[in-house]
């Protein structure tokens, strides 16, 4: 699996791409998903050149948030520069509860109830922690989750006198304990990397990434649901914190594309594939088919992808013809010996890496 993660990855790099992310999805025996450990990231890292690597999101509930700053802060530097670090609250108990088993947390239900509530409580928590921990100064935190340093108040510190004279500004206090803690290394990137936030369904979460300046990955589709999702992320920018974006600007879209010689077939691809195979035997357990929920709908939702497709969520298609082949052929010379009815090859430049359109034999 991570040789084909590996030539994906330059695959990806060659074309231009910003970044790959993958899941942090652990324990899954079925495959289809992989858990994204730093491991990972760094090695992708080491067998590509400019792409950009990290997580699509790191569900925060789970982790101690000072050593996933550190991790991170780690990782931003040994590629320098090269991360991006995603967000998400968690939904599959399997493994979130395994990890959070000492913390009073579930994973996250988008239904308001109590255990939803708490999980984002401690979601906000283990973020704004994040935030202060990638800062240059030291810092103090006593939260409802954690306390930092810990015990809060005060930790002994045999050693501080030492760290008094090298240490980080105000991590001693005039009483011999330790006051404040600092994370090393910061983040090669000023002040941390991009952030993102995972398949964003609610408006709630899109003003907050708003406010926070977070890029959502919006999972909402339909047309005019989408629509007010981007408007609100506008509106809670520019109330907030005075940024006026272009409608849609600083967001992100979750889709899946299926190529094919012409529709039918791109839709027997898209049965067969992940929007086929992983939503109605996976995704689709865990309540993701709402999102294509029509108005006035009620019921089930139909778990086919012409659901997917008549919400603008399954882009499936000629992959080819029309502007896909216009955009190919117009970075070709002229050639007499051009054939206009054969798609043009697509082969590596060896040395290089970079890809360029073939000639026709």
């Amino acid at each position: 699996m991570l040789k084909e993660v590996r030539e994906l990855a330059k695959m990806a790099d060659d074309y231009g791409f910003e970044a790959i992310c993958f899941p942090e999805h652990h324990l899954h025996t079925e495959g289809m998903e992989q858990g994204g450990p730093h491991s990972l990231y760094l090695d992708v890292a080491h067998h590509t050149k400019n792409i950009k690597v990290g997580p699509v999101g790191y569900v925060l509930p789970s982790h101690n948030p000072v050593k996933l700053a550190i991790e991170t802060a780690w990782l931003d530097q040994m590629t320098e520069g090269r991360t991006v670090v995603g967000f998400a609250r968690g939904y599959q108990e399997r493994w979130f509860n395994a990890m959070t088993q000492l913390l009073p947390v579930q994973t996250a239900t988008s239904d308001a109830s109590e255990r939803d509530k708490l999980n984002r409580e401690l979601f906000e928590e283990v973020y704004r922690i994040l935030k202060l921990a990638w800062k240059e100064e030291s810092f103090t935190y006593d939260g409802k989750f954690y306390s930092f340093p810990y015990p809060y108040g005060g930790t002994n510190w045999p050693a501080g006198d030492y760290t008094r004279r090298f240490g980080a500004d105000g991590e001693m206090g005039e009483d011999g304990l330790l006051h404040k803690i600092s994370v090393v290394p910061k983040p090669y990137q000023k002040p941390h990397p991009k952030l993102f936030q995972a398949f964003s369904m609610s408006e709630n979460t899109i003003r907050w990434t708003a406010r926070e300046g977070i890029t959502p990955i919006i999972l909402t589709s339909i047309p005019e649901d989408y629509r007010k999702m981007v408007e609100a992320y506008q509106d809670e920018a520019k109330q907030v914190l005075g940024h006026d974006l272009a409608l849609g600007e600083n967001t992100g879209v979750l889709r899946s594309v299926h190529f094919g010689r012409n529709k039918d077939e791109a839709m027997r691809q898209a049965r067969r594939g992940v929007s086929g195979v992983g939503w109605n035997n996976f995704w689709g357990h865990h309540g993701f088919y709402e999102v294509f929920r029509q108005a006035g709908e009620t019921g089930e939702v139909p778990r086919t992808v012409e659901r997917m497709d008549e919400s603008h969520y399954l882009y499936a298609g000629d992959g080819w013809a029309g502007p896909a082949r216009a955009q190919v052929t117009a970075v070709r010379a002229p050639s007499a010996r051009r054939r206009p009815s054969r798609a043009p090859r697509v082969r590596p430049r060896r040395r290089t890496g970079r890809w360029r359109p073939g000639r026709h034999p």
